[in-house]
């Protein structure tokens, strides 16, 4: 299969290491330098994707992305509706990884909305008199 067993013994301890440490490389995507990289690319291994790029709908994922960021339109990723509309219906397969807002968490976040404003607006009405 995939993995691989190696066995290491007392002796294979006791001896020095001989890896060698590579000199860092500022083109590697593997290093953390953010979303972009220095030639233009996206890093795929950063962590502000949140894991997005692998997973059941990585590839999805990449396209709807990499066809955003790529975008010249002048609504930018006006383009890409196929590429998110794939990935959306990815997602929908794996609800446990990819979990939707339903209905009551929609409900939920206009009830705090209408009550942070109506707290806002009570506050000014504190404040003008």
């Amino acid at each position: 299969g995939k993995d691989r067993i190696i066995f290491a013994t007392k002796e294979d301890h006791e001896t020095p290491s001989s890896a060698e440490l590579v000199a860092d490389d500022p083109d590697d995507p593997y290093e953390e330098q953010g979303l972009i990289l220095p030639n233009g690319e996206i890093n795929w291994n950063c962590p502000c994707l949140g894991g997005m790029a692998s997973g059941p709908c990585g590839e999805q994922f990449k396209s709807a992305f990499s066809c955003f960021h790529h975008s010249t339109e002048e609504i930018k990723g006006s383009d890409c509706v196929d590429q998110f509309r794939a990935m959306q219906e990815c997602m929908q397969k794996y609800p446990d990884l990819y979990p939707q807002e339903d209905e009551n968490d929609e409900k939920s976040s206009k009830d705090l909305e209408a009550a942070s404003m109506e707290a806002s607006d009570a506050k000014e009405e504190e404040g003008s008199s």
